[in-house]
């Protein structure tokens, strides 16, 4: 893991903090623009979201779930007050007016809170199976696991809260099928990209700053902290 200093900690945490807000944010306006993909309905928001699960497995493995943790405490409320907000202005992909933020929207509401809970629970849950697995000698093992885990619980909590009995006609009768297909999705770009991707960007990491590493090992070839 890092050893950082406290002020420059702070400052690698406020990152992350901004980049999981600016996630959330343009994944709740991605999911309200469905597409069909060989005939299977999803949305745009099953190719953003995945980012996430990505930072939250370099931060468990380079600075400790701790750490892990605070990052996702801190983002999640600006990020269900940001991503109500932008819902409001941009509902179905269009922007409206500011008129639209003083009267309150249940459908987009509800797309907040349920990415709210979804962020909570799915975020955490990937922390705790990948700190459980970051040890094994396959370093791949532990982003692939926390991935099915993690993004199960994720897609389930927030389309079932978002979109269960929806006053959007579309969404509430196709909302199952958009999960699994939204799951689907979501879980082939992390195994055939982002794990490879999360490799990359550790091993990388290690290369650049191999001061700042207290202990690693290397696994197969690819340098992995410990």
């Amino acid at each position: 893991m890092f050893s950082l200093s406290s002020p420059r900690l702070r400052g690698v945490l406020a990152f992350l903090v901004a980049a999981h807000i600016s996630l959330i944010i343009a994944s709740n306006y991605l999911v309200q623009l469905p597409i069909t993909l060989w005939g299977w309905h999803t949305t745009w928001g099953a190719f953003s979201f995945p980012f996430i699960f990505l930072l939250t497995d370099l931060t468990v493995r380079l600075l400790g779930k701790h750490s892990a943790r605070r990052v996702i405490a801190r983002s999640m409320l600006p990020a269900l007050l940001a991503s109500y907000a932008v819902s409001v202005l941009f509902q179905d992909g269009v922007f409206g007016s500011f008129a639209a933020l003083h009267s309150f929207n249940s459908f987009v509401f509800r797309i907040a809170l349920g990415s709210f809970l979804a962020y909570a629970l799915g975020q955490l849950l990937d922390v705790q199976v990948f700190d459980r697995l970051r040890l094994l000698r396959q370093w791949w093992v532990a982003p692939a696991a926390a991935a099915v885990v993690g993004q199960a619980i994720d897609t389930l909590v927030f389309f079932s809260v978002a979109f269960w009995r929806s006053s959007d006609p579309f969404m509430a009768t196709h909302w199952v099928e958009i999960a699994l297909v939204d799951y689907a999705i979501k879980l082939l770009v992390s195994l055939l990209v982002f794990v490879p991707l999360y490799g990359a960007a550790l091993q990388s990491v290690l290369r650049y700053w191999p001061q700042a590493i207290s202990s690693q090992r290397c696994v197969d070839g690819t340098a992995v902290a410990s």
